[in-house]
């Protein structure tokens, strides 16, 4: 009988270290066109976060233009918050123009599992190649058939409990799988990389985890891998997550401060 072989402690990453400094400059740099078909509810706290970080967001959603602009972009973010049939639609049109453009895109499966239509809309948007799958730890469980609970589009479990369900995911889909939460983990093959930073404050943002998806869209545009993208935006977003909730006294202070602190994050950083 063999003893199965135990997976590696996750690696750390955080905010400032030069390859993630290096992204930031290059997204900047390049100010990355992000394509976002996302939730009604975050769309415009998403353009923001996109803008104060240096990206260019498109906020292009009829059926009728996704394929053309997913064509042309750097990265493409589709979220299923608040899905509607012809959303539906559009998304599926921007998911396959996003593959057959080798554009690579992010799939945001909001409170799959609960709901039968987005879980079925989710299902055909995973066979389309998305290059990162980013979720809570209940969104990530439930795409990999586990209970995991989730309350709409909030999670009931810690993200570390994911890991597993999160290998799972990224073993049958290809694609690198992304948890939030208190801890950010990115899972890449058998690579888990955690992310610290963040404040539990952010929880009390709408749109903050969604606009994480978006970032990390951003990023694909620029990093040299779907995971190095995935840790990038990660480490960028927990860094000015961490230093906005330093300064505030609640939740709408917050959402100012964490897009000033996307703005005055410094690559040169690093190095001091």
């Amino acid at each position: 009988m063999t003893t199965p072989h135990p997976h590696p402690e996750p690696a750390e990453r955080r905010w400032p270290d030069e390859p993630l400094a290096k992204d930031l400059a290059r997204l900047r740099e390049t100010n990355s066109l992000t394509h976002c078909v996302t939730n009604l509810v975050v769309t415009g706290f998403t353009a923001n976060v996109l803008l104060a970080a240096g990206a260019s967001p498109a906020m292009v959603i009829a059926a009728e233009e996704v394929a053309d602009f997913a064509a042309v972009a750097s990265g493409v973010l589709i979220n299923v918050g608040t899905v509607t049939e012809p959303d539906a639609r559009a998304m599926l049109i921007a998911a396959r123009a996003a593959r057959d453009a080798e554009t690579p895109w992010v799939l945001d499966p909001v409170a799959v599992g609960a709901l039968r239509f987005r879980t079925d809309l989710v299902a055909e948007l995973v066979e389309l190649s998305p290059a990162v799958i980013r979720g809570n730890a209940s969104e990530i469980l439930a795409l990999a058939g586990r209970p995991g609970g989730g309350k709409g589009a909030d999670s009931t479990a810690r993200s570390a409990e994911a890991i597993d369900a999160a290998r799972s995911v990224a073993s049958q889909t290809g694609a690198v799988v992304a948890i939030s939460g208190e801890v950010d983990y990115v899972v890449a093959g058998d690579e888990v990389i955690g992310v610290g930073g963040g404040d539990p404050l952010l929880t009390k943002v709408t749109g903050s985890g969604c606009a994480l998806g978006a970032l990390m869209a951003a990023f694909l545009g620029v990093a040299g891998s779907p995971a190095d993208a995935a840790v990038a935006a990660s480490a960028v977003f927990g860094a000015a997550g961490q230093r906005a909730a330093a300064e505030v006294s609640g939740p709408g202070s917050l959402a100012v401060a964490l897009l000033d602190q996307l703005y005055l994050l410094d690559p040169a950083e690093w190095t001091s």
